[in-house]
Order: structure tokens, then sequence, then C-alpha cells
């Protein structure tokens, strides 16, 4: 690569851009190693962020239109919410080279995928779909960092039409941010992400806003500690990112929903019974099934 473009310049695009940098850097401290330069591009909604990322040296120059920007473009990383992604997508495509390659950090696929078979048509090819599993509750390139990637998952839903090359190459470049790579297809991928973080995106933001609409919310919060921080942590998450995940996966995301509210009245049901027996049991299998997912999560000893 010489040439990245982000458009889309906060915590995901940012960090995607100091990943590499940062690996870049440290290829150039070996000894006898290729000392490649990539240059990144800032593409955006509006000139702010741009310069602060700027400012940050998150990016080394601020395009200001799709013709500029793709000019010699390597590859192109689509950062913004989904719900953006069709009007950025018609957009880039008319000034879009015949190598370059566009990937996205949506976290869902189902519906970029369609908007990018709409705005590519021919081009569809070039479009590799991805989501970095690696996401903070603060936004902003302020909140960017070079490692937020690392030992992190990032899948990947190739289309039939893309080049194993161009698959390899976002593969490639995710690893030398540190990420591990996996795949899916895009439902697939949809209906995973709708259990494991869409429903507890939902869930931390619907708890917070009703005890912020109660009379004693001050109270309430007042007297909140480590468990409400911790469950909540995610409801800090930006509000116009999840409101456009929340739509986008909406299906997938009603049944996980109408699930879990079947799983709170058979709880209701322990509670009102006082069954200690059926509460400890419950609290038992979860805790396990928790406890064995985070042992997963532990690199094992020289890794």
């Amino acid at each position: 690569m010489s040439k990245v473009v982000i458009c889309g310049v906060g915590l995901i695009g940012g960090s995607f851009a100091l990943a590499i940098k940062s690996a870049l850097a440290g290829r150039r401290d070996v000894p006898g190693a290729p000392a490649p330069i990539v240059r990144f591009v800032g593409m955006g909604r509006t000139r702010a962020p741009l310069a602060e990322a700027l400012r940050l040296g998150v990016i080394d120059e601020i395009a200001t239109d799709w013709a500029d920007a793709l000019d010699g473009a390597d590859l192109v990383l689509l950062g913004m919410p989904v719900g953006q992604m069709p009007a950025v997508m018609r957009a880039l495509v008319p000034h879009l080279g015949p190598r370059t390659i566009v990937t996205d950090g949506g976290s869902t696929k189902c519906d970029v995928v369609a908007a990018a078979r709409e705005a590519f048509g021919e081009h569809i090819g070039q479009f590799v779909p991805g989501h970095p599993i690696a996401g903070a509750e603060k936004s902003g390139v302020g909140a960017a960092k070079a490692d937020l990637y690392a030992g992190k998952r990032v899948v990947l839903t190739p289309l039939p039409e893309n080049a194993a090359a161009d698959v390899k190459a976002v593969r490639t470049v995710w690893e030398l941010c540190g990420a591990k790579v996996s795949q899916l297809a895009p439902e697939d991928h949809d209906r995973v992400f709708a259990a494991v973080s869409h429903l507890p995106h939902l869930l931390a933001f619907a708890l917070v806003h009703d005890l912020a609409g109660r009379g004693n919310a001050d109270q309430l919060f007042s007297f909140a500690a480590g468990g409400f921080r911790d469950f909540t942590r995610i409801a800090s998450s930006h509000p116009e990112m999840w409101r456009d995940i929340c739509l986008a996966n909406r299906k997938a995301l009603i049944a996980e929903l109408d699930a879990y509210l079947a799983e709170l009245l058979r709880t209701r049901v322990l509670l009102a019974s006082a069954d200690s027996a059926g509460l400890e049991a419950m609290f038992a299998t979860a805790r396990a099934r928790r406890d064995a997912w985070l042992d997963s999560l532990t690199p094992a000893v020289g890794e």
C-alpha cells in the first residue's frame, strides 16, 4: 500500500490508521527490513474532526472530494455509522479506480452489502465487507489508539464476486493491525451479533433510560456502584451509530429481544415463587458458561 483513505476518522477509522502506522514503524526498526511509506487521507462530513485527526497525526492529509481522495488509492476504509454508508458509497463509486479495494467497519452486514450492491453495480467485487469487533464506549478520533485491534477479532463477510487476492489483502491489513481474522456469511454475522453485541447494547441503553426517567433518578444514580457501572458501560456508546445498527438489524434483534423477554419471565416466576434452588441453578449455569468463555479468551503462555 502507498495510499489509504479513511472515511469517518473516528474510533474505528482512526485506530485503523494508527495501528498500521505503528506496525510499519516497527518494521522500519528491523535491520534489513523494507520501510514502506503509506499516506493516510481523511474524508468526512465535517471539517473539525478531520482537522483534529490531522493535528493528532492520525491522518497525513485531508481530501476535499472523492476524486482527489481516490486518486492513486490502494485501500478505502468506510468507518462511519452504517446508516450513512449508502450515500457515501454512491458518492465514491464514480471515482473508483480499477485496483482500489474498499472495505468497511460496519457492525451490520446484510444492509451494508445490499447498499454496496446498489451503489457499486458491476464494481461490487472491489468491496470486501468487514467488521472489527473492537469498539469502545467512547467515540471520536480522540479515543482512537494504535492497539485497539491487538488480539481482537475482525470478521470478514466476503462476497462471491470478490477476488481471492483482494480478500487476502484486506485480511493481511487487519492482521497487520494485530487482529485475528474470521469469516462468516453476512446473514450468519447479523444473527450472531444480534445476540452477543446488539442486544447487550440495547439492554444497557434501556436500563439507564428507565432509571433516568424516574422521579428519584438522582438518588438512584448517587447510590449506583460497580455492578451498575459494569453492566451499563456500553450505554455510553455513540447514539447515532447504535440507532443505525439496531434499525439495520432489527429483524434479528427483535428475535433475540423476544427470547430474552421469555428468559426474564422465567426468572420472574422463580422469584415470585421463591424458588431458591431454581435461581441458584440458573445463576450457577450462567456463571460456569461465562467463566469458560473468559478462560477461552486468556492467551496461552508464550502466545
